[in-house]
């Protein structure tokens, strides 16, 4: 997840770099992002079919390795056209990736420290922000902008050879009737735990949720949740996050001070990750989803109305801080949580892909509300979504803290069957 972070923002310094050398165009650019968002569009819908009919482990080396040859094909290309042909190739490993990375480690993780796991996942892919531009202010100034497509590759090729000897998921085995292969990696866990005095209690079994039809209620109820709060998410990145050194220059910031200070609020990422890691398992997803979603409404206007510089600094890293936060409970957890292991993937590949749709429609969005009303407009506009998120986890009253995946998932008669679940019936539990 690290080297997929990586991987994206590093284009920032390096589509500066060939426009700088003659090697490429405004327009040039605007189709080399273009062509990563479309990618990674078809890598989330495709890894969610992939990772629940060929397995977790295939689709997590598929992917890495469809990245990794295309960055390295990314450093070779001849001109503009074929870099940007190489980068659609790696977007669709790119945006695979986060689907299989954030949902798969769920699976091997018990329940009462599922949201620390997700949240410290989210916590590392956060720095590859910080490594991509402190890297490429080393590397290109000396080596040029190909070395920097050379690094991601390498990346991706160590994990790809580290993840040789990662299981199977255990729940992907059992769902498609593979038991033994199921048991015999539990048991090797077992064992390890005994070898280390541990004593385990006997395994509880539990009875598996019913098969789920993607057309069901059960299925459609969790989608359009998740569906709805990563458009939410998308709409409080993409339209503060990423114009926040534009609106700085609007409160009278020079523009070279704002890109630094825009610099100290992005360190509002990990901190708003280390926060989920501390809070997402003691408060629960849905009290964490609510209260940050209203918090951050406010932050936005006050950011936009606030009496100087300073302060307008200050609520810009609280704003940071709580929309990462979120992403930490919500993507990272919550939404793939959702849904039963046999469709997990598709899930959450679907939720993924109408949040990158997003992505795409937030700017002319962000420029429209500017010209109506300035960063004011701008910051309403994205706590309404926040507000909407918010009233959506307090109706939606499925609480995933603590539970099994299966208790969560047991569909008899959707989600209210999910209270008379025992959350101790699952053996990762320990």
């Amino acid at each position: 997840m690290f080297f997929d972070s990586f991987d994206i923002y590093l284009a920032g310094s390096v589509l500066g770099e060939l426009v700088h050398n003659g090697w490429s165009s405004i327009p040039l650019n605007a189709r080399f992002i273009s062509a990563t968002f479309i990618g990674m569009l078809i890598g989330a819908a495709g890894a969610g079919w992939l990772g629940d009919r060929y397995g977790r482990r295939f689709t997590y080396q598929f992917n890495l390795a469809i990245f990794g040859l295309a960055s390295f094909a990314c450093a070779v290309v001849p001109d503009m056209d074929w870099l940007i042909g190489a980068r659609f190739v790696a977007g669709i490993g790119l945006g695979a990736e986060i689907v299989i990375g954030y949902a798969t480690m769920l699976e091997f993780t018990p329940p009462l420290h599922r949201g620390r796991w997700a949240a410290l996942l989210s916590l590392v892919t956060n720095f590859g922000l910080f490594a991509s531009t402190l890297i490429s202010w080393l590397v290109i100034p000396a080596f040029g902008w190909r070395p920097m497509f050379v690094i991601a590759g390498l990346g991706a090729f160590v994990v790809l050879w580290m993840r040789k000897r990662m299981p199977e998921s255990p729940r992907w085995l059992e769902v498609n009737g593979r038991q033994q292969e199921a048991s015999d990696i539990v048991g090797a866990v077992e064992e390890e735990a005994r070898s280390r005095g541990i004593t385990l209690p006997p395994p509880q079994t539990s009875p598996q949720p019913v098969p789920m039809s993607l057309a069901s209620a059960d299925f459609i109820r969790p989608a359009i949740v998740g569906s709805i709060m990563q458009v939410a998410l998308g709409i409080a990145i993409y339209g503060f996050v990423a114009w926040v050194p534009t609106f700085l220059v609007q409160h009278g910031m020079p523009i070279n001070r704002s890109l630094g200070q825009a610099v100290l609020m992005s360190f509002g990422g990990p901190a708003g990750a280390a926060l989920g890691w501390l809070l997402s398992d003691r408060i629960g997803r849905r009290p964490s989803i609510i209260v940050a979603s209203l918090l951050a409404a406010a932050c936005g206007p006050a950011f936009a109305n606030a009496p100087s510089q300073e302060l307008a600094v200050l609520f810009g890293f609280l704003m940071f801080t709580l929309i990462y936060f979120m992403v930490s409970v919500i993507v990272a957890g919550y939404i793939p949580e959702l849904f039963p292991t046999a469709v997990r993937m598709r899930g959450y590949g679907i939720t993924s892909t109408v949040g990158r749709l997003t992505t795409i429609f937030v700017p002319f969005g962000v420029v429209a509300l500017f010209n109506a009303g300035g960063v004011t407009a701008v910051t309403l506009g994205i706590a309404g979504a926040l507000v909407v998120q918010a009233l959506l986890a307090a109706a939606y009253k499925v609480e995933t803290n603590g539970r099994s995946l299966e208790a969560i998932t047991l569909q008899e008669g959707g989600p209210a069957a999910v209270a008379a679940v025992s959350a101790a019936a699952d053996p990762m539990r320990r």
